[in-house]
């Protein structure tokens, strides 16, 4: 590393709060790698869910209160760099890592079992509890910094990280596979746009719930058909019809996802962008038989399995805009018009 590498351009979370807690600088030192560590020099890094509901507090299950608001209802400690989604190349490692990956292109994993050298008795997600991907370098364990070999552009591998090992994740905690009616509520977002893909990789048929004017884009990914998000899905679908829903909204129309599932259906989620609080029959859950998964921790194999689509070209990037790091707060506020397909990547460019 050179003497410009000592401090870098970044975007500091300060607190929770509006786009003004979101401060772009660029004297933010530069960490080294420790002991089982690589640093990464930052191509591109994906926007996500979870970067808006972090900056406001979302995660709080309390009205008014900030100590919770992460994804392990653990304290955020401020300042701090946000971003999940990286794509970039090694450039320094740390003791017990070998010189010969320095080089390497690389997606970092966003789920971290590892960090500053110790094993976590409970996962971290890069970009909370720990600096991620919204500035010019990040460290990372090493074994999160996971090799890969693409034609892709950096900005099109950054769209796969988060939103599609999430997908992954719950396609195989739904043991998701051939012949399976799979349900995707939210389907036009970065999550539910991989999972279109990956039902569809595992030979499912996917139905995807989305606006009429994005239904098109959605065939072509994969779904066989697409529900309007006001559909009633009982009169569209028929009760006990669909084995597996892939949800990513909650909210009003709830109860008719678990009334659309077959007995002894699964039900995934790995979002609430409809609304957290939603109501629950009980004797629909018992009656059925049915199987319910939180998805947020990713099962070990996944990001691996993740890398092997990539490589095999099984999936492709849905890549709708790109933003320089400085226009973050532009980013986000695209991203939360809804009106996208896919993600919204920034670009990291050297100084």
């Amino acid at each position: 590393m050179n003497e410009r590498s000592k401090t870098m351009r970044g975007v500091w979370l300060t607190g929770h709060g509006d786009f003004d807690k979101l401060e772009l600088r660029d004297d933010i030192p530069v960490s080294e790698p420790g002991t089982r560590e690589v640093l990464v020099r930052v191509a591109a890094a994906g926007v996500n869910n979870t970067d808006i509901n972090t900056r406001i507090g979302w995660y709080s299950k309390e009205d008014g209160a900030s100590e919770d608001a992460s994804w392990t209802g653990e304290p955020l400690h401020f300042p701090r760099i946000q971003g999940a989604d990286v794509c970039g190349r090694i450039v320094a490692v740390g003791e017990e890592v070998g010189a010969d990956r320095i080089g390497e292109r690389v997606l970092i994993e966003p789920c971290l079992r590892e960090a500053n050298g110790q094993e976590l008795e409970r996962p971290w997600y890069l970009g909370s509890e720990c600096d991620g991907g919204f500035a010019e370098y990040a460290v990372v364990a090493a074994r999160h910094a996971c090799r890969i070999e693409s034609a892709l552009s950096d900005t099109e591998l950054a769209s796969f990280p988060c939103s599609y090992s999430t997908a992954e994740n719950m396609l195989t905690r739904s043991k998701t596979g051939p012949g399976d009616r799979v349900l995707v509520t939210g389907a036009s977002g970065g999550v539910g746009s991989a999972a279109v893909q990956l039902a569809k990789a595992r030979g499912a048929a996917v139905i995807a719930v989305t606006s009429p004017a994005k239904s098109e884009a959605l065939r072509r990914l994969g779904a066989e058909r697409t529900l309007a998000r006001d559909d009633s899905t009982v009169e569209k679908l028929g009760r006990d019809s669909i084995d597996v829903v892939v949800d990513l909204v909650a909210g009003p129309q709830w109860p008719a996802l678990l009334d659309v599932l077959r007995p002894g259906g699964r039900y995934a989620v790995a979002g609430a962008i409809g609304g957290p609080l939603v109501e629950l029959d009980v004797r629909t859950l018992y009656l059925k038989d049915l199987s319910l998964f939180g998805c947020t921790i990713l099962e070990p194999e996944i990001f691996p399995n993740l890398i092997d689509h990539i490589e095999r070209g099984r999936i492709s990037p849905v890549v709708a805009e790109t933003f320089p790091l400085e226009k973050i707060a532009e980013a986000q506020a695209t991203f939360m018009t809804k009106k996208h397909i896919g993600k919204i990547v920034l670009t990291v460019d050297a100084r």
